[in-house]
């Protein structure tokens, strides 16, 4: 599924919050515009997700967390009317997984929180990072922190977990209002980023496995001998 088609049926409905976007004319944007027509020409998307050669391993990775960031804002926004914290009162993925927020700031301790509650908290942390221009530089003049992976991989475990609830928890609505194919496409490029350039854990992706191995069925491309991984 076409990504500007993704983009278009949501951006009918409610948005969750205001998009982030690049400023035209920087290596960031053009990174961005060349990342989108990958995903809009429908090829394989575990091909799309490799570092293009010659490109800045984190510059790719910043401007994928920022992505990632917008479209989960889209995909949450289509159920936030539905999870609310009588339905949904912990940040779940089923029985067997429970996500506490820490933000190392008013939450110092790990602290349950109803669903609703812990996705705001955490949008608008990460939009807080993402705006800060020494985590995320906006000029390449500007080098990134030695903190960046790091950071970038909380941003995406995070995010992972608004997937692992919607997926769990509301799929019916995400059925119901004919968005399936799109989150699912959305989800595919998000899990094969990932685990590209080894962002989150393992054991993070356990909730959505049987999913995983049923939807993401793209075969790996050959290997090329300028490709590089985030290591660990």
């Amino acid at each position: 599924m076409a990504l500007n088609g993704f983009v278009e049926f949501f951006q009918k409905g409610k948005t969750f919050r205001p998009k982030k976007r690049f400023s035209p004319g920087t290596l960031r944007y053009s990174l961005h515009k060349q990342a989108q027509a990958s995903l809009n020409s429908g090829i394989n998307l575990r091909a799309v997700v490799k570092l293009p050669p010659g490109e800045e391993m984190n510059d790719w990775i910043a401007v994928h967390v920022v992505d990632f960031f917008n479209r989960i804002n889209l995909i949450y926004g289509t159920v936030a009317e539905y999870c609310i914290e009588t339905s949904c009162p912990t940040m779940s993925g089923g029985p067997k997984f429970e996500y506490l927020w820490a933000d190392g700031n008013k939450y110092k301790k790990p602290t349950p929180l109803p669903a609703p509650q812990y996705v705001l908290l955490l949008m608008d942390w990460i939009e807080t990072q993402i705006n800060n221009e020494t985590l995320f530089p906006v000029s390449t003049d500007v080098p990134f922190p030695k903190t960046f992976l790091a950071l970038c991989r909380k941003i995406l475990t995070r995010l992972f977990r608004v997937f692992v609830h919607v997926y769990i928890h509301h799929f019916d609505r995400i059925v119901a209002i004919g968005a399936e194919p799109h989150v699912n496409t959305c989800y595919k490029h998000f899990y094969y980023f990932v685990t590209e350039f080894d962002l989150v854990g393992a054991r993070e992706l356990e909730p959505l496995q049987e999913m995983t191995s049923r939807i993401c069925h793209d075969p790996t491309p050959p290997p090329e001998s300028n490709s590089q991984s985030a290591g660990s």
